[in-house]
């Protein structure tokens, strides 16, 4: 039998004004300072408390999905195989277990989904297949490095070849062996899968430890401003009109690729120098900008054709916006004398955050802009470059003068 709602209707929801909120059965729905809605639910199910952000008005939540996702957590609780009594419980297949991880986490809003499904579907899930989650053990996990180790790293082979073939160049090598980093990508979603499955009561407690390999030494490349201005320069040339304002987004608030992409143009806010940013990889954000940047995106967003949510829109996408600049983006930076192995996209994220860092802006600082979880992962950006260090520690000894 269907709800009725007296106080969660439409024409209520869009008379709430800035902080204002309602709730009705479990559902709440807030109006945020930028207009925005959010759906959120708190319910309880099985004596155990669940509270959830379901989604924003602006990605097209409703309060249907919210009732949606109310309705799924209760059907999986009711029909959990795992509940089963204990003679009859259904052992549940890694394979399984991938496809119910997604799914939930999906309706959790779990973050860099589209590379957990990736890194699942391409590898861990062809190497564990059918085995019972419960009863993988480190060896399983030891072989599984192992075969990775060994065999080419899609990813990188994938990109060389595509490369080769539309930009003419010569790759340095074929095929490549999965790297350490690559291969800890993949074991974090496998410890973030057992972690989830012990959380929603699969298994009883953690099948194996994992064991990550040591990566490099952490250097980390980045573009000099002499190197900056030349890639700047080669886009402009660019016959592809998004990806210069793309480089010099991307430069100027150390944003991740996918981030910069699925930019909404309602999500700019020029006065206030701050792009929201409501799906980031460390969680919803503000990204702080620069002036000079704020009065470019305010010229560039006059000039896109009215009615388009999108900084960079692309009407065949089925997202409505761009999803990737490879190709332009590898011309522009062969065009600059660069070298493609060593410049990606991902690398203006690494320039200026390096340069931030070498401006002598704190560390703490740098965390806020970049949006990194943790300021360890900021303190690696300090060792690229030894020069503001050196001018560090003349500052200190002219103020000390210690003979």
């Amino acid at each position: 039998m269907a709800k009725t709602f007296n106080k969660l209707t439409r024409p209520n929801m869009r008379k709430l004004t800035s902080g204002e909120t309602l709730t009705e059965q479990g559902i709440r729905f807030e109006r945020t300072a930028e207009g925005d809605g959010i759906f959120t639910v708190n319910i309880m199910v099985n004596g155990q408390r669940i509270h959830r952000v379901v989604g924003r008005e602006s990605d097209g939540t409703t309060r249907t999905q919210a009732e949606a996702f109310i309705a799924q957590i209760r059907t999986d609780a009711k029909h959990d195989r795992l509940s089963l009594p204990k003679g009859r419980k259904i052992a549940l297949s890694f394979r399984d277990a991938a496809a119910k991880y997604l799914h939930k986490l999906e309706l959790e809003g779990g973050r860099d989904l589209k590379m957990k499904k990736a890194r699942l579907e391409r590898h861990l899930v062809p190497f564990f297949g059918n085995t019972p989650l419960s009863k993988i053990t480190g060896f399983d996990i030891e072989r599984y490095k192992k075969q990775r180790h060994q065999e080419p790293s899609l990813r990188g082979g994938d990109r060389v070849s595509k490369r080769t073939k539309e930009v003419g160049i010569l790759p340095c090598a074929q095929s490549s062996q999965a790297k350490p980093g690559t291969i800890n990508r993949e074991l974090a979603v496998l410890s973030h899968l057992f972690n989830k499955a012990l959380e929603w009561g699969w298994i009883q407690c953690q099948p194996a430890k994992i064991k990550r390999y040591k990566e490099g030494d952490g250097r980390i490349h980045y573009l000099t401003v002499e190197q900056v201005a030349k890639l700047i320069e080669a886009a402009k040339a660019s016959n592809n009109p998004q990806l210069y304002p793309f480089i010099v987004t991307a430069l100027g608030t150390t944003m991740r690729l996918s981030e910069v992409l699925a930019i909404r143009r309602e999500n700019i806010d020029v006065e206030k120098l701050r792009i929201w940013i409501p799906q980031a990889k460390a969680g919803r954000r503000e990204q702080p900008i620069t002036a000079h940047l704020a009065r470019f995106l305010a010229g560039y967003v006059a000039a896109l054709q009215p009615g388009t949510p999108w900084l960079f829109p692309s009407p065949a996408a089925k997202s409505g916006h761009t999803v990737d600049i490879r190709k332009p983006f590898i011309k522009a930076v062969i065009a600059a004398g660069l070298d493609p192995n060593n410049v990606v996209r991902h690398t203006l994220r690494h320039t200026g955050i390096t340069h931030l860092v070498q401006a002598g802006i704190d560390l703490p600082t740098v965390k806020r802009i970049s949006g990194h979880k943790t300021l360890a992962m900021v303190e690696r950006y300090a060792h690229q470059n030894g020069q503001h260090i050196q001018e560090a520690m003349e500052k200190f000894e002219q103020r000390m003068m210690i003979a």
